[in-house]
C-alpha cells in the first residue's frame, strides 16, 4: 500500500474526445501537468476502443470494422500456455501496446519526460472478459479455461506500461478500468473469481495501482484488495460508496486514496455546475468518512480528483473545459486544506 498524499491533484481517466493526438496531449498537460494521463483516443480509430486496445497479441483476437472477437487458431493451447508461462516469468517485452492501437500512449511517452507521477490505464479482466466474445458470440470470461489466461494477459500487458511510464516519471500510476463491474451478479461470477481474477493483473503493476468503477460496485471486496487507490464517479453514485463508511476508512487508515470522479463528463450536467457547486458537492461525499480517528483534512490528503468518466462522448471544447473545471477545484480545494 502507498503512502503517497495527492492532497486532491487533479488526473484524467484517460479517454478523450479528440481525434488529433497533438490536441489531446496539449489538453492534458495544460490542465493536468503534475499528474497526466496518456490519452485514450477511440474517435480516432475503433482500434483504441479500451476494449479492443488491450486485445493486441491476445491469441487469435481478430478485429474487423467495428467487430473485435476471438478465432481459436490451430495452435491455440499452445500459445495460452506461453502466457501463463510469461507472467509466471514476468517476461513482459512482447505484450508491448503499438501505435496503431495507443497512437496517445507512444505521442505522450516521446515527448513526456521528467515528471514525478504519470497515468496510465489497463482495461481489467472481468470487463475485457464480458466484452470480447468467441467465434461463437460468448463472453470469453465464461470460458473456464480462458478466463484466467485473461488476467495473466492484461497482467504482462499492465507490466509492459508500468515500465515504460517509468522511463517518463518517477511513480508511474496505472489503473485497472472496471466499468462492467457495476452491478456485476455474484451468482453468475462469484466474488472470490472477481477477486482472483483483478490481483492477477494488479501484481503487474510495481507503480502505484489504482482501480477505477463508473457505478455501483462491490466497494468491500474492491477495499480490500490491494490496490492504492479506488476510484469511482462520485458526481452520480457518492451515496453507493457513502453505504461503507467502516470500509472506506480502514481503507484510508492503511494508506489508501480515493480518486473522486466529481466533474461530470456530460455535457448537460457540466454546464449546470461551477467549482463553487462541485467543491460543495465533493465535501459532502467526503464528509461520511471524517470518523475513527480521520479527519476531514486527512481526506483531502489522501484524495485525488478526476472526471467522473472517460470524457470521449464530449465535444472536445466541452473535454476541455471539464479538465479547466477541474483544475480549478483541486487548486481550491488545496488552498482551503493543504497547508
Amino acid at each position: 500500500m502507498s503512502e503517497q498524499e495527492f492532497n486532491c491533484l487533479p488526473t484524467a481517466l484517460g479517454c478523450m474526445p479528440h481525434t488529433d493526438v497533438i490536441e489531446a496531449y496539449s489538453t492534458i498537460m495544460r490542465y493536468l501537468p503534475e499528474i497526466p494521463a496518456w490519452p485514450q483516443l477511440p474517435n480516432r480509430t475503433f482500434t483504441e476502443n479500451m476494449y479492443v486496445q488491450f486485445s493486441e497479441g491476445f491469441p487469435g483476437a481478430v478485429v474487423i470494422e467495428d467487430k473485435a472477437y476471438i478465432e481459436p487458431p490451430s495452435n491455440f493451447t499452445a500459445l495460452l500456455n506461453q502466457i501463463q508461462d510469461d507472467a509466471k516469468q514476468e517476461v513482459f517485452g512482447k505484450y508491448s501496446m503499438s501505435e496503431d492501437y495507443a497512437e496517445g500512449l507512444h505521442f505522450f511517452l516521446s515527448n513526456a519526460s521528467g515528471l514525478e507521477w504519470v497515468k496510465g490505464q489497463v482495461t481489467g479482466p472481468i470487463s475485457w472478459g464480458l466484452t470480447i466474445k468467441d467465434n461463437n458470440g460468448k463472453a470469453i470470461i465464461y470460458n473456464q479455461v480462458l478466463a484466467p489466461v485473461i488476467a495473466k494477459f492484461l497482467r504482462l500487458k499492465a507490466a509492459w506500461q508500468d515500465n515504460v511510464l517509468n522511463e517518463a516519471a518517477l511513480h508511474p500510476i496505472i489503473f485497472i478500468d472496471e466499468p462492467r463491474l457495476t452491478s456485476l451478479d455474484s451468482t453468475i461470477i462469484p466474488p472470490e473469481i472477481v477477486t482472483s481474477l483483478l490481483e492477477e493483473v494488479l501484481q503487474g503493476i510495481k507503480g502505484i495501482k489504482g482501480i477505477y468503477c463508473c457505478g455501483d460496485a462491490n466497494w468491500p471486496l474492491l477495499l480490500a484488495t490491494s490496490i492504492d487507490i479506488l476510484s469511482f464517479d462520485t458526481y452520480n453514485n457518492a451515496s453507493s460508496l457513502e453505504a461503507y463508511p467502516s470500509e472506506v476508512v480502514s481503507f484510508l487508515k492503511r494508506g489508501g486514496v480515493i480518486g473522486w470522479g466529481i466533474v461530470p463528463h456530460e455535457e448537460d450536467k457540466l454546464a449546470e455546475e461551477s467549482v463553487a457547486s462541485l467543491r460543495d458537492r465533493l465535501s459532502e461525499a467526503m464528509l461520511p468518512f471524517t470518523r475513527d480517528g480521520i479527519n476531514f483534512r486527512q481526506v483531502v490528503a489522501q484524495s485525488l480528483l478526476t472526471p467522473s468518466s472517460g470524457l470521449a462522448g464530449m465535444s472536445t471544447e466541452a473535454a476541455s473545459e471539464a479538465l479547466h473545471i477541474l483544475a480549478e477545484l483541486s487548486a481550491s480545494m488545496r488552498e482551503k486544506y493543504v497547508e
